[in-house]
């Protein structure tokens, strides 16, 4: 048995790895107790971007539509003053090569759109907000 430490996720963890002569079955990785580690240490903040226009902000009452993850708005399925339904698409968000649709939280009408096709967002951006 050889033992190593392994951190994931900033936790650390020792474990112990047998290893298996030719005709055995693969090494098994066996978890122990975790090891205390003092934590990682925060990334610095990058600066945000300005914005491009003023984004309207949810009020009493209204939902914000935001970004999941960073992104390429690719479209804007539903305008302003388009009525959607809880799970309806709004806008379709490309992030990692792959388009997401990116649903309404809640039923209602859209109030704004604050994003347009082309634009890039960042996680947690209000892109649309629904009242």
């Amino acid at each position: 048995m050889k033992k190593f430490n392994i951190t994931v996720n900033g936790t650390a963890y020792e474990v112990e790895v047998e290893e298996v002569k030719a005709g055995g079955s693969a090494p098994v990785a066996r978890p122990a107790a975790p090891v205390a580690a003092a934590p990682a240490p925060a990334p610095a903040a990058a600066p945000a971007p300005a914005p491009a226009a003023p984004a309207a902000a949810a009020g009493a009452g209204e939902t914000a539509v935001e970004a999941p993850m960073p992104g390429k708005v690719i479209k804007v399925v539903a305008a302003a003053g388009t009525a959607v339904k809880s799970g309806d698409v709004v806008i379709i968000l490309e992030a990692m090569k792959m388009q997401n649709e990116i649903c309404a939280p809640c039923d209602g009408t859209v109030k704004a759109v604050n994003v347009s096709a082309g634009q890039t967002v960042t996680a947690g951006q209000a892109m649309a907000i629904i009242g």
